[in-house]
């Protein structure tokens, strides 16, 4: 028990030193956020669970792969883990138009306004002036990219977080059950992102708000994340639903308008609305359905 608890604490220090000097030089060189150049350190904050977590396991001793869930034998689940974004996404859109001030709006003004705070705004007139000129119809286009990219490039840029979280605390924890375990990973997944949702991640209007909004929904993602990897038996698959729920959040604001990014989007109030459904679902499925129960 001792070295299991000495292996999760110097991973979650390893993690969190990794990830937040990454922002920090960054920053400290001028860089601002939710600008071109910090697409390539985003990236690079996300595999700090990774990093920590191939430490941890070098450092005692102990095997990498098959430990942290690197098995590559896709199945059934590996497919829920591509849907699920994208439902939930659906379902983010129905429960923002439920809030007051959120309205139904076909033109799709409610992604452009999205797009206009996360974006400098000559950046964001571009990307609304191609959405207008593709052959498709601009939703299904996002739709489309969201399961192309999703379950590829997003997938392998994910795992830097989920070889860490479902891959090594995850399994690390086991030994507390399902929802204690999922409980603390959820928590601790949702204090690493701080730093970045200070400087306007996913949150530009409310950034200190947003940090208490990000773990709330980490805490409601984790038990999904937890259920799908040790469904599949794979890590992978939790990258696959990660890469693909990152793909697909302007699903969540396609057509809506009016609300802020505390309340509207997968990200927002109308998603955790979304998740506490979700993990409703999956309470009965894995009661009532479930070959064998697991939470």
């Amino acid at each position: 028990m001792k070295v299991r608890s000495n292996k999760i604490v110097l991973f979650v220090v390893l993690g969190f030193a990794y990830s937040w000097f990454v922002l920090l030089l960054f920053l400290w060189m001028g860089g601002e956020w939710n600008t071109p150049f910090a697409y390539p350190v985003a990236i690079l904050y996300m595999f700090g669970p990774a990093a920590a977590a191939v430490t941890v396991q070098k450092a005692f001793g102990d095997r990498i792969a098959a430990p942290l869930g690197l098995i590559f034998a896709p199945n059934r689940w590996f497919i829920a883990a591509w849907l699920l974004p994208i439902a939930l996404a659906l379902a983010a859109q129905g429960a923002a138009l439920l809030l007051p001030g959120v309205e139904f709006t076909p033109d799709m003004h409610g992604l452009i306004q999205y797009m206009g705070q996360m974006l400098p705004e000559d950046q964001a007139h571009l990307v609304s002036e191609q959405l207008e000129q593709l052959p498709l119809s601009p939703a299904l286009w996002l739709l489309v990219q969201a399961m192309l990219l999703g379950p590829t490039v997003n997938a392998v840029v994910a795992l830097g977080e989920e070889l860490g979280w479902r891959g090594f605390m995850q399994h690390e924890l086991r030994f507390l059950g399902f929802w204690h375990s999922s409980f603390i990973v959820g928590l601790v997944w949702g204090i690493w992102h701080a730093p970045i949702i200070l400087q306007g991640h996913n949150y530009p209007e409310h950034p200190t708000a947003g940090v208490f909004m990000m773990i709330v929904l980490t805490l409601l993602f984790s038990p999904l994340f937890t259920y799908v990897t040790a469904k599949s038996g794979s890590v992978l698959a939790a990258a696959v639903l990660h890469g693909t729920f990152n793909a697909s959040v302007g699903l969540g604001r396609m057509f809506i308008a009016g609300g802020t990014d505390l309340t509207v989007g997968s990200t927002g109030l109308a998603g955790i609305i979304a998740l506490a459904a979700a993990n409703g679902c999956l309470v009965i499925y894995d009661r009532y359905f479930s070959a064998e129960s697991i939470t």
